[in-house]
């Protein structure tokens, strides 16, 4: 039970090891891009390819139809990563041995819808994957496998989005084949971490530049970072922190070096990749060939 790209590897690993896949459920297509084309997510793809049958109910919660579905299937076991749905308690009562969650974070800490995201945000040193029994709370169930994995001070949410994804894929290979002992989570050190919005991509700079490039690494691909230039949005796809002084929002340079609120990473940022609207993306230093922001200009 996946849908983003973040599910398909766990469902080929599982493919791969020979287990009995009864079916594979996922969010329905949807409209989706410019042309809003109806798109089928990237687990119905994975799936269809490998030849498994594929449910995309719209809902669970308040479908007794759905629910009774599920239950026909006569399960050993349920895989859930980033399905999107919340599974009501019937069905996480239905396979013989519970519903085993891929979660993106070393839990209790980034419980909720957006943990890579939020420990980037937050300058965690590390994060990882926990393979959780599920129950009814959210993310708190007990954990039967863990693995970490570093910060850097360059890692995006891109970079460990895949790297989590393999992890994730390897450990419920072996949560399956192990059957490890459960261990409940402590409630010291839990963090939610809540859907992200398009708006927690405007950069706010009166904040300081570590913090800021936390923002833009974190929010890369989605939702964004972004800045308003001469009424206009200007995505910050990759920026740097350098020292600089200055009012906040500010061009110092003519190299978008933009002055921050004081902190730890220093007083600017070095907007190093942006994207236009209606442009590609691209370096800084082509972004300025084709449109000059001279020193003194500011964003907001």
């Amino acid at each position: 039970m996946g849908s983003p790209d973040f599910a398909v590897p766990a469902l080929r690993a599982l493919h791969a090891a020979g287990h009995d896949i009864a079916a594979v459920y996922c969010q329905p297509p949807r409209p989706a891009g410019r042309g809003q084309a109806v798109r089928k997510c990237p687990v119905q793809m994975a799936a269809e390819a490998l030849g498994l049958p594929v449910r995309t109910p719209p809902r669970l919660r308040n479908d007794a139809a759905a629910q009774v579905e599920f239950a026909a299937l006569r399960l050993d076991i349920a895989v859930v990563a980033a399905y999107g749905l919340i599974l009501p308690q019937a069905m996480l009562d239905a396979p013989r041995r519970g519903c085993l969650n891929i979660h993106a974070s070393l839990l209790p800490r980034w419980r909720g819808a957006a943990p890579i995201q939020a420990a980037l945000l937050a300058g965690d040193i590390e994060t990882g994957i926990t393979i959780m029994q599920m129950d009814a709370g959210l993310d708190t169930g007990a954990m039967l496998l863990r693995e970490a994995v570093p910060i850097t001070a360059t890692s995006t949410a891109s970079d460990l989005h895949d790297a989590l994804a393999a992890i994730g894929a390897d450990l419920v290979r072996r949560a399956l084949a192990e059957n490890p002992p459960a261990v409940a989570q402590p409630e010291a050190g839990a963090r939610y971490a809540p859907k992200l919005t398009r708006d927690d991509g405007r950069i706010d700079w009166a904040r300081d530049a570590a913090a800021l490039d936390r923002q833009v690494r974190a929010l890369n691909p989605w939702p964004g970072t972004f800045t308003m230039l001469d009424g206009v949005v200007l995505k910050v796809l990759a920026a740097v922190p350098q020292p600089g002084q200055g009012a906040p929002g500010t061009v110092l340079d003519g190299a978008l070096l933009v002055a921050t609120g004081a902190g730890e990473g220093g007083g600017a940022l070095r907007l190093t990749r942006v994207q236009a609207p209606g442009r590609a993306a691209m370096p800084a230093e082509a972004f300025l060939r084709g449109h000059g922001v001279p020193a003194g200009t500011r964003l907001g």
